[in-house]
């Protein structure tokens, strides 16, 4: 039976890509909805589906998380996973569809919520914005906010997985795109211009026709300005995403005995310890679940290797490497390292792990 997936909002369900693809299922707002609707809303998908995976952006209002793990809580239930994603609306809503997608596939409820980490580093989230002087979520230096002042002036702004910021015009930088084949969606504001398709698709060497959908009703807020134009440059193919999760090294949660890939369970966000001798656990307690920094890269050089020892490694490279996963964006071009390593992308959350009753 497929995990189910939900989302916190319908701005996040995007038309599937083919027709045996499921859709998210969406659970309203807490606002003016009594606590014991919610609470049978996750019922009937746990009746039906045995486990659920909830989305949940870091922006949501406050009451709307607090209404998650009420409902959770309440239900003393280990099998809802409330997944938090930084990505901006459009970049969330596909990849809530590439879950949807990987939920049709034989991957355990566990590792579903566990890979939306490792798939939201391969998700190029940005927009064009007539404005940047209200945009908190990505640094603003001084200048470009005195820039954002002068008539017709335009940013490129890129969220994901490394934020970036370029005026757009003449002999503007470029943003730093994906170095694999990704296909471009695009969702339309108030904002006039084409510069997507015809600047962004021929530099990231994107093929094929932009798609495009209609601009989430969130998107305004998260950009501080209605005068946007939202893309997400993504993975396309489902064998490419099937395969790069499966090609993750797996482990079992010590604390709730789900399956996870990386170092932290999706389920109740118990990070993996390193064992002495190299080996790898889940903690049997959310002690310093935040604490745990960031590492480098597979070798365990990072900050992470420093407070803990060698890090945890995802994948051993001797064997798989979910980089030979992504096609070339182009024919006959090898992937450059430049790629993000699932390693690095599988780095400890910003969310705080709450225990289960």
């Amino acid at each position: 039976m497929p995990t189910a997936i939900a989302v916190t909002s319908a701005d996040l369900v995007l038309p599937p890509t083919d027709p045996g693809t499921p859709r998210a299922a969406v659970l309203p707002p807490p606002e003016g909805r009594p606590l014991d609707a919610s609470i049978a809303d996750v019922q009937q998908l746990l009746a039906r589906y045995g486990h659920v995976v909830v989305v949940c952006p870091t922006s949501v209002p406050a009451a709307v998380e607090n209404r998650l793990h009420a409902v959770r809580s309440l239900l003393e239930s280990d099998r809802i996973a409330l997944v938090r994603t930084d990505l901006p609306p459009l970049g969330a809503a596909v990849l809530v569809r590439q879950l949807c997608l990987l939920a049709g596939y034989d991957f355990s409820p566990g590792v579903l919520a566990s890979a939306a980490r490792l798939l939201a580093h391969y998700i190029y989230a940005g927009a064009v914005l007539g404005s940047v002087s209200r945009l908190d979520r990505v640094p603003v230096g001084l200048g470009t906010h005195l820039k954002s002042w002068l008539p017709g002036a335009h940013f490129a702004v890129l969220a994901g997985p490394t934020p970036q910021m370029v005026r757009v015009g003449s002999g503007e930088e470029a943003l730093a795109g994906p170095e694999f084949a990704t296909e471009l969606l695009l969702a339309r504001g108030r904002l006039q211009t084409d510069w997507p398709a015809t600047t962004l698709v021929p530099r990231w060497r994107i093929p094929g026709p932009v798609q495009e959908t209609p601009l989430p009703a969130s998107s305004p807020g998260w950009w501080g300005t209605g005068k946007l134009v939202e893309f997400a440059a993504y993975l396309p193919d489902p064998a490419v995403l099937h395969q790069l999760v499966s090609s993750v090294r797996r482990e079992i949660c010590h604390w709730c005995g789900m399956d996870l890939i990386g170092d932290r369970c999706g389920f109740c966000g118990a990070p993996l310890t390193v064992l002495e001798g190299g080996g790898t656990r889940g903690t049997g307690s959310y002690t310093d679940a935040q604490d745990a920094g960031s590492y480098a890269d597979a070798q365990g050089t990072g900050s992470y290797a420093g407070a803990r020892g060698p890090a945890p490694r995802a994948v051993d490279p001797r064997t798989t490497d979910p980089r030979r996963a992504l096609p070339p964006a182009e024919t006959g071009t090898a992937p450059s390292p430049a790629v993000p390593h699932p390693t690095r992308a599988l780095g400890p959350g910003a969310h705080t792990p709450r225990a289960l009753p």
